[in-house]
């Protein structure tokens, strides 16, 4: 390790005095002896500090006292001790019973008492600059004084005027002087070490950090917060930082020690959180810190904090290229919804149970500008009133009992900047229509048990297989509600009105039922035929319907396999067969009992249509053939 650097400022005097104790200390410490006093000492500080050849500045009297109330460095002040005083005033009595003492700052009080002890006259003088110090020398001169004990600076103005001039310092105390000094230099070098590291931590910071002394002067700040200034660092340290930015200003800190969070600012085109820290030494505030987070950054891991806590739910999956059909219906739909898709606006989606309202709103979320953000979904007849409003606005620690320690974020903060998904809207109990409306208008949210809002950015897609216009009259929806969720409505059509899709979905949806069980069966040969029969069913339940009937048949075709289902038997009922089904074990299926219930809807049909054939096929969602079928099955 270097040795540490002293500079020894001096006068003649004392200098000539500590040369001994300079010599021995030269194996401990590389030490520079500079003479000056006063402004020519400050001045010769300054320049070695400047050039960073000093560690610990060793000076006693006026000197020391200058140095350390214009510099930023370690002072070792030589002391003049009560022992120093008593032994140059036993060295003047043996040349003087008059005795003239002249001391930097202020008398000695004390020396009152040793008059008579010493049986010698003292006559005590104080100054604070040369000039006072020469005067001193006159009134000494006025009085008889010959004999002058003082500083090497009054020392020497002594000899000047014919006086016999005596230094107070010892040798023990210039000793133990240096003995100081090398203690302040170990000490500085602990703290550079811990402000280096201190500094290399701050350096790679990206928030903008920044300390002050109690005065307010800024002792340290990091490349962060010198952008924010936009300053070097050379311009900013020692700068009093409420006049260098009002508006960072630690004073307020400084006074009540009490940390200080939660402040936005507008600085350098950034709005940034501010956060104020006192700086505690044994209970006494010795400066503060500030930190500025970039309200940008924390917005960006807050929505990457959402994300993973919603990981282990599902997501959107789909997107509209997931979604087969060829259809005109199907196809007019999913071009609306691509176009409602980019706007942002809230979305209304219309359509009977298992229509694919929740893949539309995936598909709307995937293509919109929210892709990569959250997108959380909630059926709203799933949950009873008080657990669905706790599931949607989230709660506070306590808000009632039984509720999660620490509080929980809801669905609309887990959708932050993202989608929620709203489905069966239409069920929404009336109290939480109210709650849901504001969030709509006001765009924040109130947890329960929370006395402030939250702001929340969410893009909501609403979904219901209820009629809400009817509901409206009928006092069960708002009306309000049912306005500002209407922005864009899109009604999917039912399977029925898509008749071209269902042997193209059927396959589909077979062929995934027949990887799951590992069946080496072929959906299209097990398919073939049953195209009039998929076109004659209205499929209520629509693509979930048709997708438990593909289950059936896959599952039907599990060993042992010993029965050969007609399509009417899956698709009428769930494992019961259609009265007059055939049953077989592998010669041809017999012709099922006439079922009159097709007839008649075909006959209804015909009345309403006028007798037109093809229109009345349209209606029902068939062909003229099986039309023709239906009728004939009377």
């Amino acid at each position: 390790m270097p040795l540490p650097r002293l500079c020894f400022l001096s006068y003649r005097e004392i200098r000539q005095r500590a040369q001994p104790i300079v010599e021995a200390y030269l194996d401990r410490a590389l030490i520079e002896v500079v003479d000056g006093s006063f402004e020519q000492a400050l001045s010769l500080a300054r320049e070695r500090l400047a050039r960073g050849t000093v560690d610990v500045f060793v000076s006693a009297g006026s000197n020391a006292s200058l140095l350390r109330r214009h510099l930023q460095a370690p002072v070792a002040t030589i002391q003049l001790g009560g022992f120093d005083i008593l032994q140059a005033l036993i060295e003047a009595r043996g040349l003087s019973q008059r005795v003239g003492i002249v001391m930097y700052g202020q008398t000695i009080p004390e020396l009152e008492s040793v008059k008579a002890l010493l049986n010698i006259e003292i006559h005590q003088h104080a100054y604070q600059t040369p000039d006072d110090a020469r005067d001193c020398m006159a009134r000494l001169r006025e009085h008889g004084v010959q004999v002058v004990v003082g500083s090497s600076l009054v020392v020497d103005l002594a000899r000047q005027d014919g006086l016999t001039g005596i230094l107070a310092y010892s040798l023990a105390s210039i000793r133990q002087g240096f003995e100081d000094a090398l203690e302040l230099a170990r000490v500085a070098r602990l703290e550079a070490d811990r402000y280096a590291q201190l500094d290399g931590v701050l350096r790679h910071l990206q928030d903008a950090v920044l300390a002050v002394d109690p005065a307010g002067r800024i002792t340290a700040a990091n490349p962060a917060m010198l952008a924010v200034l936009q300053r070097p660092q050379a311009a900013v340290l020692g700068q009093a930082l409420a006049l260098l930015c009002p508006e960072l200003s630690l004073d307020s800190t400084l006074r009540s020690g009490q940390e200080q969070g939660g402040d936005v600012l507008r600085l350098g085109g950034r709005d940034w959180l501010v956060h104020r820290t006192p700086i505690l030494a044994q209970d006494a505030v010795v400066g503060a810190a500030l930190t500025l987070y970039d309200a940008h950054s924390i917005h960006e891991g807050d929505n990457r904090l959402r994300m993973q806590q919603r990981q282990n739910q599902r997501g959107a999956r789909y997107r509209f290229a997931d979604l087969g059909g060829a259809s005109p219906a199907w196809l007019a739909a999913l071009d609306e919804a691509r176009r409602f898709a980019s706007t942002g606006l809230s979305v209304l989606l219309q359509g009977e149970t298992g229509t694919g309202k929740e893949l539309v709103a995936q598909a709307m979320h995937h293509a919109s500008e929210r892709a990569h953000r959250p997108f959380v979904a909630v059926n709203c007849s799933a949950f009873a009133e008080g657990l669905l409003e706790s599931e949607l606005f989230g709660h506070e620690e306590g808000a009632f009992t039984g509720a999660r320690r620490g509080g929980r974020r809801g669905l609309f903060e887990a959708a932050h900047t993202g989608t929620l998904f709203l489905d069966e809207i239409g069920d929404m109990p009336l109290g939480l229509q109210t709650r849901l409306l504001r969030v709509l208008q006001e765009r924040e949210i109130h947890r329960l048990g929370a006395s402030h809002p939250l702001p929340v950015d969410v893009r909501v897609i609403a979904a219901t297989h209820q009629p809400l216009a009817q509901r409206v009259q009928q006092g069960l929806f708002r009306e309000d509600l049912f306005y500002r969720l209407n922005t864009l409505c899109l009604n999917l059509p039912p399977l029925r009105q898509r008749p071209d899709d269902l042997l193209p979905l059927a396959q589909q949806l077979l062929a995934q039922r027949l990887r799951a069980l590992k069946l080496p069966a072929q959906a299209a040969e097990l398919l073939a035929g049953w195209g009039e029969a998929l076109r004659a069913h209205p499929w209520p339940g629509n693509v979930r319907e048709l997708e438990n009937v593909m289950d059936r048949l896959a599952v039907s075709q599990l060993p042992p396999r010993r029965t050969v289902p007609w399509p009417e038997q899956l698709i009428h009922a769930a494992g019961t067969p259609v009265p007059g089904a055939a049953v077989s074990t592998g010669a041809a299926p017999s012709a099922p009992h006439p079922d009159t219930r097709p007839a008649q809807r075909a006959a209804e049909a015909l009345a309403r249509c006028g007798q037109h054939h093809g229109r009345a096929a349209e209606a029902l969602g068939i062909s003229r053939s099986t039309l023709w079928r239906w009728l004939r099955s009377a």
